[in-house]
């Protein structure tokens, strides 16, 4: 549904020394340096994933999600997504996609969302039947149906982000962009928008991105990721399979028959031997061994790349 070949995203800035002589010097001659926000990346997305877009701030997520749906041209490179070019924004490519931004608003804050609902309905051409449908099974499982007839701006900050993602899917979008869809939310709110998030694409089946800093988002959502770091893919593939790639340690944790709890870190190529080593220092009441947290695996990858 997604396919992407050696995309990249260049933009120019202006860079100036700190100083009065050197502003004036940058009227007469400025030093413009193209920067990457995107570097030859390419990857594909099939119908049904749920992919998890993961990076620092600045490693080109919000970027590539906003050439994917068209907002904004690429420099270079290949771009398909459900058979069309993006940037082309055809009308029948926008009537199967759907872009939705935690941090921006799409609907009229005065009107009732159902109001901004009748609207779409024109907008979109959809039928009567399958306005209702999809309209009941979206208000029902995000348990927002009462608040429909109530005035946006009167909503809470979760009511506003589930009439935002019945908004945005009521036309049954095969490619769903999310770009931080959960931000700002309570815990409460943020489990029930990854709930429904699951239960449409088991009804619907679309390909969904989700670009998040939150990693219960992620682990959650996604079977896979892709990690950008300044631009360029460090990972791809599998969530569960970035522990056996990058996590060259494993946790023993020790509760003693005294209350005490131990934890300790291991090569995964020592682990009996140091369990060994353990339950003869200690009396043991309870062991266990666990994988690395992979919030933590990700930080590192970030913060050293695929070298870590």
């Amino acid at each position: 549904m997604i396919h992407v070949k050696n995309l990249s995203k260049t933009f120019t800035v202006n860079e100036k020394e700190p100083g009065l002589k050197a502003s004036l010097k940058s009227l007469f001659k400025r030093k413009m340096v193209t920067k990457y926000a995107l570097n030859n990346i390419s990857f594909n997305v099939r119908e049904g994933e749920i992919v998890g877009l993961i990076g620092a701030n600045g490693a080109g997520k919000t970027t590539l999600s906003k050439i994917l749906s068209g907002i904004i041209h690429s420099s270079s490179g290949e771009i398909s997504v459900l058979g069309s070019d993006p940037w082309k924004r055809e009308i029948s490519f926008r009537k199967k996609m759907s872009l939705i931004m935690g941090q921006k608003a799409s609907l009229w804050w005065d009107l009732p969302a159902l109001d901004c609902y009748l609207l779409l309905k024109e907008i979109y051409q959809i039928e009567d039947a399958d306005y209702h449908t999809r309209l009941n099974f979206l208000a029902e499982t995000l348990g927002i149906k009462d608040q429909l007839k109530v005035q946006i701006r009167r909503l809470s900050l979760g009511e506003r982000m589930k009439v935002e993602l019945i908004a945005a899917l009521l036309h049954n979008p095969q490619v769903v962009f999310l770009d931080e869809p959960t931000i700002g939310l309570d815990l409460t709110a943020q489990k029930a928008v990854r709930q429904f998030l699951l239960d449409y694409r088991q009804k619907y089946n679309p390909c969904m991105i989700l670009t998040s800093h939150y990693m219960e988002d992620i682990e959650t959502l996604c079977e896979r990721i892709i990690i950008l770091k300044e631009g360029s893919i460090v990972y791809d593939g599998p969530l569960k399979d970035i522990i056996s790639k990058y996590a060259n340690e494993k946790q023993i944790i020790l509760t003693l028959v005294n209350g005490e709890i131990l934890k300790e870190r291991v090569a995964r190529d020592g682990i009996s031997e140091r369990i060994t080593s353990l339950l003869k220092l200690h009396d043991v009441l309870d062991l266990s061994v666990t994988e690395i947290e992979i919030s933590e695996i990700i930080e590192k990858l970030l913060r050293k790349g695929v070298d870590a």
